[in-house]
């Protein structure tokens, strides 16, 4: 028998954070009657089912518009029940929207992820500091060449590069903090690394690779009190005022 721990089925995966999701939403749809609320007709779609809708396309691997209207309209999603709408309704409704909507529920459930997860957070980690974040940045891979205009780009062009995420990772709890979109896909992590930080407390610890490896960005974040990890770049020169440790090639 093998010892080696095994690994979930994919659908068991999915399930399971569709279950998460489902919880989660459950959460944020406001309760009826409440004081304030269901002023006027009730929307046929309400946005929370709209962009629910869509994040449980994507973890099932829809590939079309047409799944998220065949999602909503037919027996439901959990709790929600089917909706009358046309799929050109729900086209209009993701066109006139746009990101923005999306953006702000994942807000909304990030919320409530951390008051969930408090009582879990790893404090032992850097308990000097108020909080522990990982920054990093990745390429989003290139989009497939099925749109008419895209046909003829040759593979490899950057015109097949839809750009980059900026990622902010809150370590004591393993949870996302902030992504950012980034339009440029060869844009320098330090370009929008100021913009990314600019939220987080003070005192907090934030790790990064040598992508970000600057003196100058080191410099404004001890100004702004943030403590920083980083190794150090081959050949950077530097005077040590004091070292408080030292253990072979371990040195602070």
């Amino acid at each position: 028998m093998s010892s080696a721990l095994a690994v979930p089925p994919a659908a068991t995966v999915v399930d399971r954070l569709e279950g998460l999701l489902g919880e989660l939403v459950s959460a944020l749809v406001p309760t009826t009657g409440a004081a304030g609320r269901n002023r006027g007709r009730p929307p046929i779609l309400p946005a929370t089912l709209l962009w629910t809708g869509l994040a449980v396309c994507v973890l099932r691997r829809a590939t079309s518009q047409l799944d998220l209207w065949r999602l909503l309209t037919g027996a439901g999603l959990w709790h929600f029940p089917a909706v009358p709408v046309s799929d050109d309704a729900i086209y209009k409704r993701l066109a006139r929207e746009g990101a923005t909507a999306l953006a702000r529920l994942f807000t909304d459930l990030t919320a409530l992820l951390v008051d969930r997860l408090d009582a879990h957070a790893d404090r032992t980690l850097a308990p000097f500091a108020a909080e522990v974040y990982a920054l990093d940045e990745t390429t989003l891979d290139p989009v497939a060449r099925t749109l008419p205009v895209l046909r003829g780009v040759p593979p490899g062009d950057d015109r097949l590069l839809p750009g980059k995420l900026a990622g902010v990772c809150a370590g004591r709890r393993q949870l996302w903090q902030a992504i950012e979109c980034l339009p440029n896909p060869h844009q320098n992590e330090k370009v929008a690394a100021r913009t990314v930080v600019a939220d987080l407390p003070e005192r907090c610890l934030l790790v990064f690779d040598l992508g970000y490896f600057a003196f100058a960005w080191c410099d404004d974040l001890t100004d702004t009190g943030r403590w920083w990890v980083s190794r150090l770049r081959d050949k950077t020169s530097h005077e040590p005022i004091h070292i408080f440790y030292q253990d072979d090639e371990t040195l602070d």
